[in-house]
């Protein structure tokens, strides 16, 4: 499909913030950060995207417009404070007045929290999403952010978080606040036409991982509720398209949609997923999305009897036949077409960690939003199934 062809995939939007979506609207990019009141930007990117086209094409669009073409790019896959600590020094030491945060979940997550920590005296743990941490920070202080996904999954552009691991402990904490949110998003699709299959396929499921455990989750929020279904059609039709042809920019384009849906209906809670995959990630360097996709038939199988009855419904919906058994086969099934490992042992965790894993999945929020009560024995039984 030509970019002619996606005419009408393209739209302002408002909700949860302002998305410039549609082919070829990077070329909006200055206009974005002039809403969001930047006027010389740092762009904070990974090191994969450094050197790649998109990011030096991103460049000349920022610098023809007399933006500049400051880069950071010292930011691991999964980010922690040292990464931090630099990108900071980079940002006061250059003069910025806000932060472009470009790329897939580890980028964008690193410059929203560049941005947020520009300004504040504390360290960064002390804004961890515990209770009403949030209110420490000087939101005066937050520098103003303009987001650019680069990938389809992680949704961190319409996000008011980042996931940040500690150094020291290995332990992933998500920091919150709601100013993390960027002003100004740019979608566009073309973006993640480069996309390795692999990483297609990963990002993909964490979109999907999104919806899936947020539709599950027990808390009230019918918004949410809708958007997680309709994401995760999306993901079902589209990501296979994606995968089998990075060209198509109308699957691309709606993977791009299901991935800020995911990250938009998730304020109504995550689960055991994350739980899991958060400290596997920090331990063993895993992809999070990929790591989702692996987590994913066993906590089915464990929340089944709290969420068998609205899957039952969902089923319907997707086009999937036999309810929430069937929507469990379509799960390992989708995963296997996708060259999604079956265990976590092909992934490389040992289950000599395994103690740490429990800890830190029992530890992460992301416990609250399970609609089966986690204790550190289910936990264990879960990492188990999943080995």
């Amino acid at each position: 499909m030509s970019v002619g062809d996606t005419v009408g995939l393209v739209g302002n939007w408002s909700y949860p913030t302002a998305i410039r979506f549609g082919a070829g609207r990077i070329g909006e990019l200055p206009q974005a950060c002039a809403h969001a009141g930047i006027a010389r930007p740092l762009l904070v990117t990974d090191r994969r995207l450094a050197d790649l086209p998109i990011t030096a094409a991103t460049l000349d669009i920022l610098d023809d417009a007399g933006l500049g073409r400051a880069l950071f790019a010292q930011v691991d896959a999964n980010p922690n404070e040292i990464n931090l600590d630099a990108g900071l020094k980079a940002y006061r030491q250059g003069g910025y007045d806000g932060v472009i945060a470009f790329g897939g979940g580890s980028g964008l997550d690193l410059g929203k929290m560049v941005a947020f920590m520009a300004g504040q005296t504390r360290p960064v743990w002390d804004f961890e999403d515990v209770g009403d941490w949030w209110t420490r920070a000087n939101a005066d202080a937050i520098a103003p952010i303009v987001a650019v996904p680069t990938t389809a999954g992680t949704g961190s552009e319409v996000g008011r978080a980042s996931v940040m691991t500690n150094s020291r402990t290995h332990a992933k904490k998500i920091i919150f606040h709601p100013k993390v949110l960027p002003s100004a998003v740019i979608c566009d699709p073309q973006l993640t036409v480069g996309m390795p299959r692999a990483i297609t396929a990963g990002t993909g499921l964490d979109a999907f991982a999104h919806c899936v455990e947020a539709f599950s989750s027990p808390h009230y929020h019918p918004m949410s509720q809708g958007i997680a279904l309709e994401g995760m059609r999306l993901v079902k039709e589209f990501l296979p398209r994606a995968y089998a042809d990075g060209t198509d920019l109308e699957a691309r384009a709606m993977m791009m949609s299901a991935a800020a849906m995911g990250a938009t209906a998730f304020q109504k809670g995550l689960g055991a997923v994350h739980a899991m995959s958060h400290p596997i990630g920090a331990v063993f360097d895993t992809h999070h999305g990929t790591t989702n996709a692996v987590c994913m038939p066993a906590v089915l199988e464990f929340n089944a009897p709290a969420i068998a009855d609205r899957f039952d419904r969902a089923a319907a919906y997707l086009g999937i036949a036999d309810g929430f058994d069937g929507f469990r086969r379509f799960v390992r099934d989708f995963n296997d077409g996708l060259g999604i490992p079956r265990t976590l042992a092909d992934l490389g965790v040992k289950s000599e960690r395994m103690d740490e894993l429990v800890e830190g999945a029992f530890a992460d929020p992301s416990c609250g939003g399970n609609p089966v009560k986690l204790t550190r024995k289910a936990l264990r039984e879960l990492f188990a199934a999943a080995m």
